[in-house]
């Protein structure tokens, strides 16, 4: 009995021994399948995480929530967030490409520009179109940044178009192509907001393609832009002060935009050109240290010989006026004692204030030659006028410092002849693009 029992008892241990060693390996085999599935869990809800924000999973939860991977704020992280991944399961959506910036934003109607363009998500972007034509060169330099040479196309304000995987994007009116001029130095490419008020005006600027404010190489002199309009010429409505010369008030239309001085021709300007002025009173003398002060003392011919050497011409009577009102109909663009210098004052050239296109003294200072032979209106509606084909009289605008303010009106012009000069008569320039 007593050996039975040793062997029983043995067998018992060894049965006993065996479940201990099995149950043992057991716990450690399901300690680490706890602990590595926990981990993995915490990466696959980690992960959830991410791919809530990249696919702008409602988040609103997660401010109120201790825990980042606890997606709907429950306060637990349990199958309610994994389901909220599984269910926006699935592509991320490619993000959406941008342009923000083209730079420069003009150059010559010849083409060969380099052009940068900024902007976001530009992976992948096979072609850009400049005004409708093909760039060439183009690189796209990273996400965010392209370069391309821009192809010739005539004078205007046209859209940048990219084409992405994602979509086609257009940047509308992100560049200017400008005819190159020979003539001048560009100073200023865009309208200055502050200078031309009126932004119907600037864009019409902006739309010819031709560069706002210049300086012509041959004189130095600094001219603006005027675009085409339409505008009332003559009388203005309520001007007593008007003579019959001044009627009938009549619609004009200039159909191409034109430059002019910014101000009258100095003494310095003519100096360069045209030697001392005999006639003019500082230049005369010798006294070259009112070189800023308008040149008078010119006759219509005198100017002819300036404009010979320069390539530079006088305004028609009509893109006098028109440059004069600035888009205003009463008779004067300002109150007149911060516009111009009349009854014996006289001064250097932009010394008062300028109208609504940037121009100095189109009303008093000096009276200015134009072009026009002197005639009477006609009441029918004109294009592009030039004045009469003959005649004995050359048209002056503006009135000056030797009249009183009934001279100072937009409408108000005199007539002399071709050979007259007078100390208080000088002339600005005009050009064609």
């Amino acid at each position: 009995m007593k050996s039975m029992k040793n062997t029983i008892s043995k067998g018992t241990m060894n049965i006993m021994t065996t479940m201990n060693t099995q149950f043992h390996f057991t716990n450690v085999f399901t300690n680490l399948f706890t602990r590595v599935t926990r981990a993995r869990l915490n990466n696959i809800l980690r992960l959830a995480t991410l791919a809530a924000a990249c696919l702008a999973l409602p988040t609103h939860a997660l401010a109120q929530s201790t825990c980042p991977e606890d997606l709907d704020g429950s306060g637990v992280v349990d199958s309610g967030d994994v389901g909220l991944v599984l269910l926006a399961s699935g592509e991320c959506p490619a993000p959406t490409p941008s342009i923000t910036l083209v730079n420069p934003s003009s150059g010559s109607t010849a083409g060969f520009t380099s052009i940068t363009i900024v902007g976001t998500n530009f992976t992948g972007a096979s072609s850009v179109l400049v005004g409708g034509v093909y760039a060439t060169s183009f690189v796209v330099v990273s996400a965010t940044t392209i370069t391309a040479i821009t192809p010739s196309r005539p004078s205007g304000v046209v859209d940048i178009v990219l084409s992405t995987p994602v979509e086609t994007i257009t940047l509308a009116k992100a560049f200017t192509y400008v005819a190159t001029g020979s003539w001048y130095t560009i100073l200023e490419q865009a309208p200055n907001a502050a200078v031309v008020p009126d932004a119907a005006v600037r864009a019409k600027i902006v739309s010819s393609g031709n560069p706002w404010r210049v300086r012509d190489n041959s004189t130095g002199i600094e001219m603006l832009f005027v675009p085409h309009g339409t505008f009332q010429m003559g009388a203005s409505p309520g001007d007593l002060q008007a003579y019959p010369s001044e009627s009938p008030t009549h619609q004009v239309t200039l159909t191409k935009g034109f430059y002019l001085g910014k101000t009258e021709v100095t003494e310095a300007q003519w100096l360069a050109k045209m030697g001392p002025n005999t006639s003019a009173s500082n230049t005369s003398s010798g006294d070259f240290s009112e070189q800023t002060f308008p040149v008078s003392n010119v006759s219509w011919n005198d100017v002819q010989g300036f404009n010979g050497v320069t390539g530079l011409r006088l305004p028609t009577g009509a893109e006098w006026e028109y440059a004069c009102r600035g888009g205003s109909t009463a008779s004067r663009y300002g109150v007149l004692d911060d516009i111009a210098m009349y009854s014996g004052q006289e001064g250097r050239v932009a010394s008062k204030a300028a109208n609504a296109f940037g121009m100095y003294d189109m009303l008093g200072n000096l009276s200015e030659w134009c072009n026009d032979w002197f005639g009477s209106y006609a009441a029918s509606n004109a294009t592009d006028p030039a004045g009469p084909s003959t005649g004995e009289f050359r048209e002056i605008r503006g009135g000056d410092f030797e009249l009183g303010a009934w001279s100072c009106r937009s409408s108000y012009r005199e007539w002399w002849t071709t050979d007259e000069r007078h100390f208080a008569i000088g002339f600005r320039v005009a050009r064609n693009p």
